[in-house]
């Protein structure tokens, strides 16, 4: 994670005054003191920026002289204008001179304006002790696929294709029936729906629980009042622990008309099966590749959460506040997909945003210390993806899509970003897949010369 992104101009000059701090041994603290002689070249550059857009009178824009930009404005506005510029590009020079690699970018802060100085903390490489991560042997689930649960499919299949049919009787459990729902809570109307379907079950809570099993057994054309508890974890807390008032109105009933399990209805299911054997066979074949997948990640995880009890892991805290952040970006971004602020979300969790970050405190360090597990097996084992690998594997996203869509998963995946989510999703797929190997005790001897995983 290189900390320069950006070109940085870097003017020639003599060696800053710094003082050096090493707090640990994953951050460094640096106090950056300027003199005038060092301000200079800076202050040039911010002379010539700020003259090009301050007018001032019997001057062409651009063509003031300093002292007369300095007279009007005062010192301390090129100044201001030079940190932009100033402090990085010193910064960039100090870390070069003192051959120091940044993990990241430096927390900084200005301690003084005139002369200039600022603290910069440094967040350098993470230390990854793995242990003996090769001596772990774990082994992996047995997969075995019923006769129940492929009879549980298929049962699942010839509910999807039956009709809804009108009956004449009471609501019963797996019926659709067409309502008007109002439910209120403290005379505040908080549910209004028309002609809604709903399917009532024994497992079924919504809206609240207990809904179900006041409706079962109503029959069509009866309107029913009962109040229901909204339980006390409810997400909005501001109806938590409340009743809440229900009037049903039952609109029409209607249940599934099934059809025979044979070989006609096999015939129908997606682009038709020749027998009821066959659609079987079909059926226990991806529950057989399903479960075989869910033995993969069960083993995956535990050999990760394996090689965790082993590791030894010191970062900067700054790192880890980083990656908090960075969360939490990421879940405001969510909730702007679903046309909701932060402060609304805010307000609908009953949390403050102190409240919010200290609850994703854990889930942030735990995400970092996998990321930083997963990059030093990759170098431990030189697990490493190829661009040509990212092309196959892109290539592969893209026949996937098919139709009209392809040229347009194509574009989606032709930037920067898009590539490097691909390389990484690959270099985990890589690590976990060899890590996989080792616990099994089929890895060779030695690192991966070689992946051929994809």
């Amino acid at each position: 994670m290189p900390f320069c992104t950006r070109q940085w101009h870097v003017t020639e000059r003599k060696t800053l005054n710094v003082t050096r701090d090493t707090v640990t041994d994953t951050e460094v603290t640096l106090t950056i003191s300027m003199d005038a002689e060092d301000e200079e070249p800076f202050l040039n550059r911010s002379y010539r920026r700020v003259a090009s857009r301050v007018r001032i009178p019997g001057f062409r824009p651009g063509k003031a002289p300093r002292s007369v930009i300095e007279s009007q404005l005062g010192r301390e506005a090129l100044v201001h204008e030079a940190l932009e510029f100033m402090i990085p590009e010193s910064l960039d020079q100090v870390l070069k001179d003192e051959d120091i690699q940044a993990f990241m970018e430096p927390q900084l802060e200005v301690l003084d304006m005139s002369p200039v100085s600022f603290k910069a903390v440094v967040p350098l490489e993470p230390l990854v002790d793995l242990g003996e991560f090769q001596s772990i042997r774990l082994e992996r689930d047995p997969v075995e696929v019923t006769d129940e649960q492929v009879n549980d499919v298929l049962e699942s299949l010839r509910f999807e294709a039956a009709p809804w049919e009108p009956v004449e009787r009471p609501v019963a459990y797996g019926d659709q029936a067409t309502m008007n729902v109002k439910g209120t809570i403290e005379g505040e109307q908080v549910i209004t729906d028309e002609g809604i379907d709903f399917i009532p079950n024994e497992e079924n809570d919504l809206p609240l629980p207990g809904f179900s099993a006041e409706v079962n057994g109503m029959n069509q054309g009866d309107t029913k009042e009962f109040t229901l508890n909204v339980p006390d974890d409810y997400p909005q807390a501001d109806y938590a622990g409340k009743p809440c008032q229900f009037e049903v109105e039952v609109l029409a009933i209607k249940e599934k008309d099934l059809p025979e399990l044979d070989d006609e209805f096999a015939k129908g299911v997606r682009d038709g099966f020749e027998s009821l054997e066959a659609l079987s066979d079909h059926v226990r074949g991806r529950l057989n590749d399903e479960a075989e997948a869910a033995a993969t990640r069960r083993l995956e995880q535990s050999s990760l959460e394996e090689v965790k009890k082993l590791a030894k892991i010191e970062a900067s805290e700054l790192v880890y506040q980083r990656e908090l952040d960075m969360m939490y970006e990421e879940r405001e971004r969510s909730l702007r997909n679903q046309r909701m602020d932060m402060e609304l979300y805010l307000s609908y969790m009953g949390q403050t945003e102190e409240e919010l970050r200290e609850q994703m405190k854990p889930q942030a360090e735990e995400r970092l210390n996998t990321m930083l597990l997963l990059r030093k097996l990759a170098d431990e084992e030189n697990i490493e993806v190829s661009p040509e690998d990212v092309e196959a594997e892109i290539d592969n996203l893209i026949t996937s899509t098919g139709g009209e869509s392809e040229e347009a998963m194509r574009q989606a995946l032709n930037t920067e970003n898009a590539r490097e989510s691909v390389r990484s999703t690959l270099l985990n797929r890589k690590i976990m897949a060899r890590l996989v190997e080792i616990v099994q005790g089929e890895a060779s001897t030695g690192p991966a010369a070689e992946d051929t995983t994809q």
